[in-house]
């Protein structure tokens, strides 16, 4: 997979540091449940969605950690800044094993095939 992002030779460098360092506690913050976690969801206030993941992994009876980055209405910067890393689009964001594998409904994909299971054994 080649994944279009805009590389450092072409970012002026009087702001390399601000691209790079941009909301980098809230990506390390994710990198480092990511590490520490088999299944990680990202998420936020107020969407239906991650709560929807939640509900899945826990009839699945699969542990997972849980963070959430504000609402529709508040910090949407900082949720931008996890969109460019990933490259996913929405929320949640979920891991597993330290792969994203999408979203809500893409998780609810990979239970019913089966995979899931396979990826946490």
């Amino acid at each position: 997979m080649n994944r279009n992002i805009l590389d450092t030779e072409h970012i002026h460098p009087a702001i390399r540091e601000f691209v790079a360092s941009n909301h980098s506690d809230i990506i390390n913050e994710v990198q480092r449940a990511i590490a520490e976690n088999a299944v990680v969801v990202v998420g936020m206030a107020q969407n239906p969605f991650p709560r929807k993941a939640r509900k899945a992994l826990d009839a699945q009876g699969i542990a997972y950690n849980y963070l959430e980055y504000g609402s529709y209405l508040s910090a949407w910067r900082p949720r931008n800044a996890l969109k460019m890393w990933s490259g996913w689009p929405t929320f949640p964001m979920i891991f597993v094993k330290g792969i994203l594998i999408g979203g809500a409904s893409d998780l609810n994909k990979l239970i019913e095939s089966g995979e899931l299971a396979r990826l946490l054994a």
